[in-house]
């Protein structure tokens, strides 16, 4: 089953700021994400104290934060270093 993604403002305005480099690898990671969330090198997890907020790797500091809104479409809340976290 493939997911259709949908892009949050916050996760257009923090994108924008990326690097060429890091966008490169996020576009890469999405494609991944739409196709299977759970794909190992994604590394998805639930966001612990939240019930429905997910987190997935870029690399070992960029994090996609997530949720999925309907049966077959993910909402991209947020992307940006690591410690975006502490903010869910």
């Amino acid at each position: 089953m493939k997911f259709k993604l949908i892009p949050d403002k916050k996760f257009i305005k923090h994108y924008a700021k990326l690097t060429a480099a890091e966008k490169k690898q996020t576009d890469a990671k999405l494609i991944k994400l739409a196709e299977n969330p759970l794909h190992p090198s994604l590394r998805t997890k639930r966001i612990q104290g939240t019930e429905s907020l997910y987190e997935s790797s870029v690399n070992m500091d960029i994090r996609l934060i997530w949720h999925y809104e309907e049966e077959q479409i993910i909402l991209m809340l947020d992307i940006g270093r690591h410690d975006i976290l502490n903010q869910c």
